[in-house]
């Protein structure tokens, strides 16, 4: 229930991968995980592959088997990024826990499309694709610039509303009592829902090439993200390809300037000055009001 930019947000990462990843922030109970995974059922079928805290390189990247080694064999153990590659998405849960070196090689691997390994005088080169989820909790800590900045797209999670809270809490108790019966109308629908909207994603993502992007839209971007002391380049960037993708999930032939606005908060928010100082990833009417004027007058 409700989380909307958060529901946005991984779908623009499906439809157009080279967003790079989606961030989500957002304090303990928000139903981070749970959206996540329910994502990861929705379009690929199965849960997303999760990246413990722990992981070391050799789990990340891949090694050798042990059993094998024994043997005085040497076969390669896939890693975890490889696994993700199978299954459609890698989950990292807590990524602001975990250590720097190992969030740098899977955000390289988002970025390139591609897993180096050297080791043992050997280097192998493998092509991998997989969308990408972090979640945070930033009473816990926050996420260096430079990692910040290598993530897509980021939303905060919100708080509910009272109507919301009663929906959640109904859709929960019916889940619970309609999983438990041998035939489920309710759960049936569930599925074909499941089924539209998955449909309606990789019909997206196969018209993205043919989306028009007007040249005023990206100068539009470059004034937006100037007004707004965007840190860096990568955020126009991002926000010109998830417009594109939005633009593919409404059915469109090319990208208005409502579509760029729609998903500038999520290019933007986690690249400007106060992010970087202090964590702040708010967005209000005060950012709206810094660059309104400019898509009026677009």
């Amino acid at each position: 229930m409700g989380q909307d930019d958060l529901k946005l947000a991984l779908e623009l990462n499906r439809v157009a991968p080279r967003i790079g990843g989606v961030l989500m922030s957002g304090q303990r109970g928000t139903a981070k995980s749970t959206l996540v995974r329910g994502f990861g059922l929705m379009a690929h079928g199965e849960l997303p592959v999760t990246l413990p805290i722990n992981a070391t390189d050799d789990r990340v990247v891949g090694g050798w088997r042990l059993d094998a080694l024994i043997r005085g064999e040497t076969l390669e153990q896939p890693g975890l990024l490889e696994e993700a590659h199978d299954k459609g998405i890698l989950y990292v849960d807590e990524v602001n826990l975990l250590d720097d070196h190992v969030v740098n090689i899977i955000l390289d691997v988002v970025s390139t499309g591609v897993l180096t390994v050297q080791r043992e005088g050997m280097a192998t080169e493998k092509p991998l694709a997989f969308g990408l989820v972090g979640t945070m909790n930033p009473e816990e800590g926050g996420l260096r610039p430079q990692l910040l900045d290598r993530f897509g797209l980021m939303v905060s999670a919100t708080d509910l509303d009272a109507e919301a809270r009663h929906r959640m809490i109904r859709t929960v108790l019916a889940f619970e009592e309609e999983r438990s019966l041998d035939t489920s109308e309710w759960l049936a629908q569930a599925e074909r829902d499941n089924a539209a909207v998955r449909d309606r994603l990789e019909t997206a993502r196969s018209r993205l090439p043919q989306i028009d992007v007007p040249d005023r839209v990206m100068r539009l971007c470059a004034e937006a993200a100037g007004r707004l002391d965007a840190v860096g380049q990568r955020g126009e960037i991002v926000a010109v390809q998830a417009a594109r993708a939005l633009a593919a999930l409404d059915g469109s032939d090319r990208v208005t300037p409502d579509h760029l606005l729609r998903v500038l908060p999520l290019a933007l928010r986690h690249r400007r000055p106060e992010a970087a100082h202090n964590g702040t990833f708010d967005w209000g009417s005060k950012d709206h009001d810094r660059i309104r004027d400019l898509f009026d007058a677009g």
